[in-house]
């Protein structure tokens, strides 16, 4: 049986954008729903860049806070939070051992899709060359499971 990570995280940035090449909005709440999406995100309205290709695992997507550090570090890039398109940037969370499956982001259950992929849709937006840096640390897809509110704070859990 595979080992399950253990972790305990932080919810950092909360980010919607009601539709695609629209900057990233900052909350400190977000709220969740089940089988659906984010409240106010382009994905829920069926507006965002992906949105024809509908993917039921795309319905909120996370982003480690130690990405960016690591841009900075390896290859002289600076994206902000908002910047990298993803809704919740998390720390402590080891979002690629994640896939397939469950964990706690507040009170909401959420289900591990897939790694989420680099998009040149982000480099078009920023001006920055960070698409090939990004390979394998691009976030994650996932599915809401429960909804309910998250919160800036919140802690990220296993189930």
């Amino acid at each position: 049986m595979e080992k399950w990570p253990m972790f305990s995280g932080e919810v950092l940035h909360l980010h919607v954008c009601p539709r695609a090449f629209l900057p990233m909005q900052s909350r400190q709440e977000i709220t969740l729903v089940a089988g659906k999406g984010i409240e106010g995100d382009r994905y829920m309205l069926e507006t965002g860049f992906y949105s024809d290709k509908p993917e039921i695992g795309r319905q909120i997507t996370l982003f480690e806070i130690e990405t960016l550090a690591a841009l900075k570090r390896d290859f002289d890039i600076e994206l902000a939070p908002e910047e990298h398109r993803r809704n919740v940037t998390v720390k402590d969370v080891p979002l690629n051992h994640l896939v397939n499956r469950q964990f706690r982001l507040g009170s909401c259950l959420l289900e591990a899709t897939r790694l989420s992929f680099p998009c040149k849709h982000l480099d078009e937006i920023t001006g920055k060359d960070a698409f090939d840096s990004l390979v394998h640390r691009s976030g994650l897809n996932c599915m809401i499971l429960e909804g309910g509110t998250v919160r800036v704070g919140d802690t990220v859990t296993p189930v």
